[in-house]
């Protein structure tokens, strides 16, 4: 339990932790996360187990979280006496995601909806959608190829990740002063999640992002590209088997739309044993790190 005595007052605390202190009343009162005493002139008394709390809520803030977000964090975590650990929110991200998974085998789309309210909640857009769906996707994928799971169980488990994605998708507001882009699926592809998770992502940049996906005819793309005008073509290829035709795409898109730039992602371009040298410089990375720096320097060139 905290301790019932505190030694520092509100002065003290906004200098200590560099918050002020109307947000300070504004956090008590709205997330009652501490309770400072008062002494008998009437201030707020801090213990250190309240500047523990108030350090972590702060830190995390400064990370991206929002701060009902990390009250709620604390909350739903088990950790009542001090305030949880980066390790220990990391552990608990992962018992998410595997919750999620049982649910979405386990065809249960009512608790699978709970736990992605919650995750939801708890972290922000990015950490959920690129890390935990991300992961939980090439979980889902394994399995399937593993024969674990059946086509039934995949198909069920990316029709609701495909759902959820696409509500936020559509919801994102567009930097106009950016450049238009397409997203597309190669020939052949059936799989897709992949390249909605990195469309979300530029979609969160401000990007305008024309997603088209799978089952584009032959020669629609092209029409497609000629309507919009696009700067950035980005195209995803998850089967080995659909890499030549993939490759062909591009070498074609590329000679007919010379200030295209074309960008290739998913994993058949990473875990591949054919020689994709001739385009290293073509494929973006499989993380948001590496898509940060293949984006920038992409746009440092189109200026």
């Amino acid at each position: 339990m905290v301790s019932e005595y505190g030694k520092y007052n509100i002065k003290a605390i906004t200098k200590m932790l560099g918050i002020q202190a109307g947000t300070l009343r504004a956090w008590e009162r709205r997330y009652k996360i501490i309770a400072p005493k008062r002494n008998e002139s009437g201030h707020r008394l801090y213990t250190e187990e309240h500047v523990q709390v108030l350090k972590w809520l702060i830190d995390k803030v400064n990370k991206g979280f929002t701060i009902s977000q990390a009250v709620a964090l604390i909350e739903t975590s088990k950790f009542t006496t001090s305030p949880i650990s980066s390790e220990q929110v990391e552990e608990y991200s992962l018992a998410l995601q595997n919750e999620l998974l049982e649910s979405l085998i386990s065809f249960d789309e009512h608790q699978a909806q709970e736990l992605m309210n919650k995750a939801f909640s708890l972290y922000s857009i990015d950490k959920v959608v690129i890390e935990i769906l991300g992961t939980l996707l090439v979980q889902i994928g394994n399995l399937w190829e593993e024969g674990k799971i059946t086509s039934a169980h995949e198909r069920f488990a990316s029709s609701f990740l495909r759902s959820r994605i696409g509500m936020i998708l559509h919801s994102l507001p567009v930097n106009g002063m950016l450049p238009k882009v397409v997203s597309v699926c190669g020939p052949g592809e059936m799989h897709e999640l992949g390249l909605l998770i990195f469309t979300l992502y530029l979609r969160r940049k401000g990007f305008e992002v024309i997603y088209i996906g799978t089952g584009i005819a032959d020669g629609d793309l092209e029409i497609v590209l000629e309507e919009i005008h696009p700067k950035f073509l980005f195209v995803s290829c998850t089967m080995e088997k659909n890499v030549d035709e993939t490759i062909k795409l591009v070498e074609r898109i590329a000679t007919n739309f010379n200030d295209l730039s074309i960008g290739l992602g998913g994993s058949a371009f990473h875990n591949n044993e054919k020689n994709l040298t001739p385009y290293d410089s073509l494929i973006i990375g499989e993380n948001q790190h590496q898509w940060d720096q293949w984006l920038k320097e992409r746009l440092s060139q189109l200026k």
